[in-house]
Protein backbone atom coordinates (compact mmCIF):
# COMPACT_ATOMS: atom_id res chain seq x y z
CA UNK A 1 0.00 0.00 0.00
CA UNK A 2 2.90 2.54 0.91
CA UNK A 3 4.52 1.46 -2.22
CA UNK A 4 2.06 2.24 -4.26
CA UNK A 5 1.07 5.71 -2.35
CA UNK A 6 5.03 6.55 -3.10
CA UNK A 7 4.55 5.59 -6.85
CA UNK A 8 1.49 7.68 -7.13
CA UNK A 9 3.78 10.64 -5.54
CA UNK A 10 6.36 10.25 -7.67
CA UNK A 11 4.30 10.48 -10.57
CA UNK A 12 2.02 13.52 -9.66
CA UNK A 13 5.62 15.43 -8.94
CA UNK A 14 6.40 14.86 -12.58
CA UNK A 15 2.95 15.54 -13.59
CA UNK A 16 3.21 19.22 -11.54
CA UNK A 17 6.58 19.64 -13.20
CA UNK A 18 4.92 19.42 -16.40
CA UNK A 19 2.74 21.71 -15.42
CA UNK A 20 4.87 24.84 -14.66
CA UNK A 21 4.74 24.98 -18.52
CA UNK A 22 1.29 25.66 -18.91
CA UNK A 23 0.94 28.14 -16.01
CA UNK A 24 3.31 30.67 -14.36
CA UNK A 25 0.73 31.92 -11.74
CA UNK A 26 -1.91 29.59 -9.58
CA UNK A 27 0.79 26.67 -9.91
CA UNK A 28 0.90 26.25 -6.05
CA UNK A 29 -3.09 26.19 -5.80
CA UNK A 30 -3.44 23.61 -8.98
CA UNK A 31 -0.91 21.61 -7.22
CA UNK A 32 -2.67 21.88 -4.07
CA UNK A 33 -5.67 20.46 -6.01
CA UNK A 34 -4.13 18.09 -7.94
CA UNK A 35 -1.95 16.39 -4.76
CA UNK A 36 -5.72 16.73 -2.89
CA UNK A 37 -7.47 14.59 -5.88
CA UNK A 38 -5.19 11.81 -5.29
CA UNK A 39 -4.44 11.80 -1.76
CA UNK A 40 -8.58 12.66 -0.51
CA UNK A 41 -10.54 11.49 -3.71
CA UNK A 42 -13.39 12.97 -6.09
CA UNK A 43 -14.02 15.46 -2.66
CA UNK A 44 -11.55 17.97 -3.73
CA UNK A 45 -12.55 17.77 -7.14
CA UNK A 46 -16.03 19.32 -6.32
CA UNK A 47 -15.19 21.33 -4.07
CA UNK A 48 -12.30 22.66 -6.92
CA UNK A 49 -15.27 22.87 -9.70
CA UNK A 50 -17.14 24.69 -6.64
CA UNK A 51 -15.13 27.31 -5.54
CA UNK A 52 -13.69 28.12 -9.76
CA UNK A 53 -17.53 28.34 -10.73
CA UNK A 54 -18.00 30.68 -7.55
CA UNK A 55 -15.58 33.12 -9.11
CA UNK A 56 -12.33 31.71 -7.54
CA UNK A 57 -9.67 31.73 -9.92
CA UNK A 58 -9.10 28.14 -9.86
CA UNK A 59 -8.25 26.13 -13.38
CA UNK A 60 -11.38 24.27 -13.96
CA UNK A 61 -11.05 22.79 -16.99
CA UNK A 62 -7.35 21.92 -16.03
CA UNK A 63 -8.85 19.85 -13.09
CA UNK A 64 -11.68 17.91 -15.16
CA UNK A 65 -8.58 16.99 -17.51
CA UNK A 66 -6.86 15.21 -14.88
CA UNK A 67 -9.64 13.89 -13.58
CA UNK A 68 -10.09 11.84 -16.92
CA UNK A 69 -6.33 11.02 -16.58
CA UNK A 70 -5.97 10.07 -13.17
CA UNK A 71 -9.51 7.98 -13.53
CA UNK A 72 -7.63 6.16 -16.63
CA UNK A 73 -4.45 5.48 -14.50
CA UNK A 74 -7.31 4.20 -12.02
CA UNK A 75 -6.63 7.01 -9.16
CA UNK A 76 -9.75 7.85 -9.20
CA UNK A 77 -13.17 6.15 -9.38
CA UNK A 78 -14.66 8.00 -12.76
CA UNK A 79 -18.29 7.32 -11.32
CA UNK A 80 -18.34 9.36 -8.15
CA UNK A 81 -15.88 11.19 -9.64
CA UNK A 82 -18.41 12.33 -11.82
CA UNK A 83 -21.26 12.75 -9.89
CA UNK A 84 -19.42 14.59 -7.34
CA UNK A 85 -17.89 17.13 -10.04
CA UNK A 86 -21.51 17.83 -11.61
CA UNK A 87 -22.94 18.37 -7.99
CA UNK A 88 -19.88 20.77 -7.08
CA UNK A 89 -19.61 22.88 -10.24
CA UNK A 90 -23.50 23.28 -10.56
CA UNK A 91 -23.20 24.08 -7.07
CA UNK A 92 -20.67 26.80 -7.73
CA UNK A 93 -22.93 28.26 -10.55
CA UNK A 94 -25.92 28.53 -8.18
CA UNK A 95 -23.68 30.33 -5.55
CA UNK A 96 -22.48 33.06 -8.47
CA UNK A 97 -25.83 32.98 -10.47
CA UNK A 98 -27.10 33.82 -6.48
CA UNK A 99 -24.50 36.51 -5.63
CA UNK A 100 -25.83 38.34 -9.27
CA UNK A 101 -29.96 38.08 -8.12
CA UNK A 102 -29.01 39.30 -4.34
CA UNK A 103 -25.93 41.52 -5.05
CA UNK A 104 -27.33 43.89 -8.22
CA UNK A 105 -25.38 47.00 -8.81
CA UNK A 106 -23.42 46.33 -6.40
CA UNK A 107 -21.72 43.22 -8.35
CA UNK A 108 -21.73 45.02 -11.43
CA UNK A 109 -19.30 47.38 -9.65
CA UNK A 110 -17.42 44.96 -8.64
CA UNK A 111 -17.00 43.41 -12.03
CA UNK A 112 -15.42 46.90 -13.37
CA UNK A 113 -11.98 45.22 -13.03
CA UNK A 114 -13.32 43.03 -15.54
CA UNK A 115 -15.50 45.14 -17.64
CA UNK A 116 -14.65 43.88 -20.75
CA UNK A 117 -15.88 40.20 -19.53
CA UNK A 118 -19.00 41.43 -17.43
CA UNK A 119 -19.80 43.28 -20.87
CA UNK A 120 -19.68 40.21 -23.46
CA UNK A 121 -21.43 38.05 -20.83
CA UNK A 122 -24.42 40.54 -20.75
CA UNK A 123 -24.38 41.16 -24.28
CA UNK A 124 -24.40 37.37 -25.05
CA UNK A 125 -26.96 36.94 -22.76
CA UNK A 126 -29.50 39.31 -23.81
CA UNK A 127 -28.87 38.16 -27.32
CA UNK A 128 -29.11 34.26 -26.67
CA UNK A 129 -30.68 34.07 -23.37
CA UNK A 130 -30.80 30.22 -22.54
CA UNK A 131 -28.07 29.32 -25.72
CA UNK A 132 -25.39 31.92 -23.87
CA UNK A 133 -26.19 29.71 -20.36
CA UNK A 134 -25.28 26.56 -22.33
CA UNK A 135 -21.99 27.95 -24.41
CA UNK A 136 -20.42 29.46 -21.92
CA UNK A 137 -19.97 26.07 -20.30
CA UNK A 138 -18.94 24.27 -22.66
CA UNK A 139 -17.26 26.43 -25.25
CA UNK A 140 -17.05 30.25 -24.22
CA UNK A 141 -15.76 29.17 -20.50
CA UNK A 142 -14.21 32.30 -19.60
CA UNK A 143 -17.85 33.94 -19.20
CA UNK A 144 -19.09 31.27 -17.51
CA UNK A 145 -18.90 33.54 -14.31
CA UNK A 146 -19.77 36.64 -15.45
CA UNK A 147 -22.94 35.02 -17.43
CA UNK A 148 -23.97 33.52 -13.62
CA UNK A 149 -23.61 37.13 -12.50
CA UNK A 150 -25.82 38.32 -15.52
CA UNK A 151 -28.46 35.75 -15.26
CA UNK A 152 -28.86 36.23 -11.54
CA UNK A 153 -29.21 40.56 -11.89
CA UNK A 154 -31.67 40.00 -14.82
CA UNK A 155 -33.62 38.17 -12.24
CA UNK A 156 -33.56 35.01 -15.02
CA UNK A 157 -35.82 31.95 -14.23
CA UNK A 158 -33.97 29.73 -11.70
CA UNK A 159 -35.22 26.56 -13.25
CA UNK A 160 -34.50 27.41 -16.87
CA UNK A 161 -30.90 28.18 -15.51
CA UNK A 162 -30.71 25.24 -13.38
CA UNK A 163 -31.54 22.92 -16.68
CA UNK A 164 -29.31 24.96 -19.23
CA UNK A 165 -26.28 24.87 -16.54
CA UNK A 166 -26.52 21.05 -15.96
CA UNK A 167 -26.81 20.14 -19.72
CA UNK A 168 -23.79 22.39 -20.14
CA UNK A 169 -21.67 21.21 -17.21
CA UNK A 170 -22.54 17.95 -18.58
CA UNK A 171 -21.29 18.46 -21.87
CA UNK A 172 -18.22 20.30 -20.80
CA UNK A 173 -17.31 17.29 -18.20
CA UNK A 174 -17.86 14.86 -21.00
CA UNK A 175 -15.80 16.61 -23.20
CA UNK A 176 -12.68 17.43 -20.83
CA UNK A 177 -13.06 14.52 -18.96
CA UNK A 178 -13.07 12.12 -22.14
CA UNK A 179 -10.06 14.31 -23.68
CA UNK A 180 -8.86 13.81 -19.86
CA UNK A 181 -8.96 9.88 -19.87
CA UNK A 182 -7.66 9.62 -23.81
CA UNK A 183 -4.74 11.37 -23.06
CA UNK A 184 -3.80 9.80 -19.98
CA UNK A 185 0.02 10.90 -19.00
CA UNK A 186 -0.08 13.43 -21.63
CA UNK A 187 -3.44 15.26 -20.49
CA UNK A 188 -0.84 18.17 -19.53
CA UNK A 189 -0.18 18.85 -23.43
CA UNK A 190 -3.99 19.04 -24.07
CA UNK A 191 -4.18 21.36 -21.71
CA UNK A 192 -2.06 23.44 -23.23
CA UNK A 193 -3.17 22.82 -26.65
CA UNK A 194 -6.49 24.55 -25.17
CA UNK A 195 -5.44 26.78 -23.35
CA UNK A 196 -3.41 28.38 -26.35
CA UNK A 197 -5.59 27.25 -29.76
CA UNK A 198 -8.98 26.12 -28.06
CA UNK A 199 -11.25 23.14 -27.21
CA UNK A 200 -11.92 22.42 -31.01
CA UNK A 201 -8.33 21.74 -31.11
CA UNK A 202 -7.90 20.11 -28.23
CA UNK A 203 -10.42 18.17 -29.63
CA UNK A 204 -9.20 17.09 -32.42
CA UNK A 205 -5.58 16.34 -30.90
CA UNK A 206 -7.44 13.84 -28.36
CA UNK A 207 -9.30 12.66 -31.06
CA UNK A 208 -6.48 11.62 -33.23
CA UNK A 209 -4.63 10.19 -30.08
CA UNK A 210 -7.67 7.90 -29.88
CA UNK A 211 -8.28 7.21 -33.64
CA UNK A 212 -4.32 5.74 -32.93
CA UNK A 213 -4.76 3.89 -29.78
CA UNK A 214 -7.97 1.89 -31.34
CA UNK A 215 -6.06 0.94 -34.59
CA UNK A 216 -2.80 -0.27 -32.85
CA UNK A 217 -5.33 -2.43 -30.69
CA UNK A 218 -6.97 -3.52 -33.67
CA UNK A 219 -3.58 -4.23 -35.54
CA UNK A 220 -2.01 -6.25 -32.69
CA UNK A 221 -5.71 -8.26 -32.51
CA UNK A 222 -5.90 -9.16 -36.05
CA UNK A 223 -1.54 -9.58 -35.80
CA UNK A 224 -1.78 -13.63 -34.06
CA UNK A 225 -4.10 -14.92 -36.06
CA UNK A 226 -2.83 -13.46 -39.71
CA UNK A 227 0.21 -15.03 -38.35
CA UNK A 228 -1.43 -18.41 -37.19
CA UNK A 229 -3.04 -18.39 -40.69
Amino acid sequence: MEAQGLENFVHLSELCGEITLLEEEGFHMTELFLNGMVTYGPLILGLGLLLGSAGLPIPTGLLVLAAGAFARQGLLDWTTAAVVALAGVVLGDLVSYGLGRLGGGWVQQAMERKRSLWDQALARFRRYGALAVYSTRVVLTSLDVPTNLVAGSSRYALGRFVAYDVAGRLTWLVLYGGLGYIAGQQWPVVSQAISQYGLWLGLAAAGAAGLYVLLRRVWQGWQPSGQLS
